[in-house]
């Protein structure tokens, strides 16, 4: 039986939190043609956040995609299909072409769990402009049952396709992805699911794998794990694992080979041990982040001592 799997490898927009989306127009270029090469079904091009909501000052081509920019960063659309991310609040509509006029195939909404009647309600928009669309509800390791419930009524009576299982933290293990998972489909029975994994725990994988055999379809990861803070599951393991016919290593390997060695000097992302500490604590990775930006980096036991002491965790919830 041909394995359902879809990659969504989202390198340039969950590696771009790692380096301010400071990438070449020739580095998304081979990374796109690399994917298709290697049969990934998506690339995540970056977020189609609107930079006027964000006052944003520079331009930052990937954090602000412009569809007139994309035609000619990809002139010619090969096997990938290319997704954005959106955020609650950060994109104005009039930014959003229909599909066919675009480049784009899908759109993805990132929202909590308060925010899901406004997360649908850009799903509709996207939806009706002929774009597949995902939810993400983004730090569900620490969301009460009672709100899923509630949000999920709304979800399930939403034209949204996929609604994704976030590990924010990287505090997830494959058991409780596998709880997860029931839980949704149980929830959902009409949507397709999707995993976005951290991997602060040397999880991501893993996870992922156990979210695939029980039944989730769409699997997100990055080339060479490149995402925010711990990052993310390596397309390169997804590929290499996952028994489909048309999933190729060696363009992904180049890739790694031409770019990715230089780009890890430079830049600091994977399993690390404040990132580790954070995923254990269950916690959102920027006190671990900032510490890192920090000449005390390597203190490790003093970063222990700081997000665990009582006055600290009281302070960050």
């Amino acid at each position: 039986m041909e394995n359902r799997s879809k990659i969504l490898d989202c390198t340039i927009r969950d590696g771009g939190l790692v380096n301010n989306w400071d990438f070449s127009v020739e580095f998304v270029q081979d990374l796109y043609n690399g994917l298709s090469a290697a049969g990934v079904e998506y690339m995540e091009i970056g977020y189609k956040n609107s930079p006027k909501l964000l006052n944003a000052t520079e331009p930052n081509p990937w954090r602000f995609l412009d569809d007139n920019f994309l035609k000619e960063v990809i002139p010619e659309k090969k096997f990938t299909k290319l997704s954005a991310l959106v955020d609650i609040g950060r994109v104005d509509p009039d930014d959003i072409l229909p599909r066919e006029e675009s480049v784009l195939d899908m759109i993805r909404v990132a929202c909590y769990i308060r925010e899901v009647d406004k997360g649908l309600e850009l799903v509709n928009m996207f939806h009706d402009l002929g774009y597949e669309t995902t939810l993400n509800i983004m730090a569900l390791s620490s969301v009460p049952e009672s709100q899923l419930i509630k949000a999920f009524e709304m979800v399930e009576k939403s034209p949204v396709d996929v609604v994704y299982i976030v590990d924010s933290f990287g505090s997830l293990d494959p058991a409780d992805i596998e709880h997860q998972v029931k839980k949704f489909k149980s929830m959902l029975p009409n949507k397709e699911l999707g995993i976005h994994t951290h991997n602060n725990m040397q999880l991501a994988f893993a996870n992922t794998l156990a979210a695939m055999r029980s039944g989730v379809t769409y699997l997100d990861s990055s080339v060479y794990g490149m995402g925010r803070a711990a990052g993310n599951c390596h397309t390169e393991l997804l590929v290499s694992c996952i028994q489909k016919t048309n999933y190729e290593l060696k363009p992904i390997l180049g890739v790694i080979e031409k770019h990715m060695l230089e780009m890890r000097q430079k830049w600091e992302w994977g399993y690390i041990i404040p990132y580790m500490i954070s995923g254990v604590l269950n916690e959102h990775p920027r006190v671990a982040m900032a510490y890192r930006a920090s000449d005390d980096r390597d203190k490790f036991v003093d970063f222990y001592d700081k997000v665990t002491s009582p006055e600290t965790t009281n302070s960050s919830n």
